[in-house]
């Protein structure tokens, strides 16, 4: 009976230690590459800084952050209406993350 947990419990650590470690660095690596592609692309006033900021504070609690490039200004419209309502975010916030995406286009 020892032995069936002992296997189990060894089986069951391998498991985590493996999954841990595959899902924390998956996204380390693309975000390097993306933040220094984006620093390269425009350089960030203030108010495009703060637009940058709160797009990778407020949207990043949900999911994964896309590239601004991956979508086209007018693909971008619908998907930053929607979000806006579920991140309850006011007009003044929307409008700085909007013009932080747009500037990365």
């Amino acid at each position: 009976m020892k032995a069936k947990i002992l296997t189990l419990a060894a089986i069951t650590l391998l498991a985590v230690s493996c999954g841990t470690k595959k899902t924390a660095s998956t996204p380390a690596t693309p975000a390097t590459p993306a933040v220094t592609e984006t620093a390269k692309a425009v350089e960030l006033t203030p108010e495009l800084a703060a637009g940058k900021s709160m797009y990778e504070n407020n949207c990043a609690k949900c999911h994964k952050l896309y590239e601004p490039k991956k979508f086209t200004q007018e693909e971008w419209a619908p998907i930053l209406v929607r979000m806006q309502k579920k991140a309850h975010l006011d007009d003044t916030q929307m409008a700085s993350i909007t013009s932080y995406i747009h500037s990365q286009l």
